[in-house]
């Protein structure tokens, strides 16, 4: 096991190679959110976004020799935390939820509006 005080920051990446996907894609989410005037994108890149945060949740339970939290007269731990697992569980469910509600009112903005781009969308309201 590498000690992470002596450890560099490419050692570390390395060895940690999921915190850089984490936030990789929590800034290619970020960015898409932010950057994109489509409606449907910033819907994707929330999602992207979404996704980030669940790897991180996932990848910080983990611990290295830990075994399933199923207590038997042999049992020795240390042990896995479930919560983890379970709270992204439904996270997930929240999150299509969420997605198919953004998605179902972005078809009505689009039967009203004829437009999906934030900007068009911002300039039609002000002229109401």
């Amino acid at each position: 096991m590498i000690d992470v005080l002596a450890a560099g920051p490419v050692d570390l990446l390395a060895t940690r190679s999921y915190y850089a996907g984490t936030f990789l894609l929590l800034g290619i989410g970020a960015y898409v959110v932010i950057a994109s005037p489509n409606l449907v994108k910033k819907v994707i890149g929330m999602n992207i976004f979404q996704t980030g945060i669940f790897l991180f949740f996932i990848a910080s339970a983990y611990v290295e020799g830990a075994q399933s939290p199923i207590v038997g007269p042999k049992a020795v731990g240390p042990f896995v935390s479930p919560l983890p697992h379970v709270l992204i569980l439904t996270a997930i469910v929240v999150g299509v939820s969420l997605t198919a509600v953004a998605l179902g009112l972005i078809v009505r903005i689009y039967n009203e509006y004829g437009t999906l781009e934030a900007d068009v969308l911002q300039e039609v309201r002000t002229d109401d």
